[in-house]
């Protein structure tokens, strides 16, 4: 053992960490050493600062290299996580689902202030179960119907669900989009965040989001930005009620296409396109005709 090493601290841990982080332009790399320390130390941010001389055992120290080695390899913090905050609730995440993004605890924010009392609500292509169960958890008098076509997905959502204790309220489903469900509706509500990146067109893509989340998720099929929402569009007639509402989460490239399928659609009216918080159009927003 070095004499740096028995005297690495809390403090001096997170700097070295971060420095390491920057100097490979890893993405926020001062969150990134807080994060992984404080899972390593079991400490939130605040008691993280609060005990910043707090020497580390050999063992803490090994943890620590051995997160901090593969963060610097490009691997997502959430996934060496194993979990990921949504909305304030923590839901497990891994390389088989989408790691819940801040644009999508907006669309829930949209959804709660449409959706009506005691509804029936779809999440299709659920992932992790964040929307379905930031939904559950922020209305108890709602039923949430969340469905997925990748049985590693569903797992995951599975144990997020249970972690939650809403195996009552929210009801998991295998299959591609409405198949998954026909039996259940019509539903008063559905949301989905569908795949939309033309996989010819990904250039702008994030390295470590292109190699360590699941390609089925992010990719529509290539040429066609909109073939998961014209999925979702079929469905509509026999899954969604008269005057229920849609909301779809979009991106570049998606964004203008979907709109046009929706205001094309003879079932929806009071289509629209709303922008995120950094301005960029990210949420389609439509109700069937009553």
């Amino acid at each position: 053992m070095t004499a740096r090493e028995a005297t690495a601290t809390v403090m001096s841990v997170l700097r070295a960490a971060e420095g390491w982080f920057a100097d490979r332009q890893v993405d926020a790399p001062k969150r990134s050493a807080e994060l992984l320390l404080g899972s390593v130390l079991g400490l939130d941010r605040l008691n993280l600062y609060l005990e910043h001389e707090r020497p580390l055992t050999a063992d803490e120290r090994q943890a620590m290299r051995e997160l901090t080695a593969r963060r610097g390899r490009g691997e997502p913090v959430a996934h060496l996580l194993g979990s990921w905050s949504f909305r304030g609730h923590e839901v497990e995440v891994s390389p088989a689902v989408l790691i819940p993004r801040p644009e999508t605890e907006e669309l829930v924010t949209l959804a709660l202030e449409q959706v009506p009392a005691d509804a029936h609500v779809v999440d299709l292509g659920t992932g992790s179960g964040a929307i379905a169960i930031a939904l559950a958890l922020e209305r108890p008098d709602l039923r949430v119907t969340a469905t997925d076509a990748s049985a590693a997905a569903l797992s995951v959502a599975q144990r997020n669900v249970e972690r939650h204790g809403l195996g009552g309220r929210v009801t998991l489903r295998a299959g591609s989009w409405w198949r998954a469900c026909a039996d259940l509706g019509p539903f008063d509500m559905v949301l989905s965040n569908p795949p939309y990146i033309d996989p010819s067109q990904s250039e702008g893509l994030d390295d470590e989001v292109r190699t360590h989340e699941p390609s089925q998720a992010l990719f529509s099929q290539a040429g066609d930005p909109t073939s998961c929402y014209r999925e979702i569009l079929a469905g509509l007639g026999s899954g969604l009620r008269p005057g229920g509402a849609v909301l779809l989460e979009t991106g570049l490239g998606a964004a203008e296409p979907a709109l046009q399928l929706l205001q094309a659609e003879v079932e929806l009216e009071n289509c629209e396109l709303r922008e995120d918080f950094a301005g960029h159009a990210r949420y389609l927003l439509a109700t069937r005709r009553s």
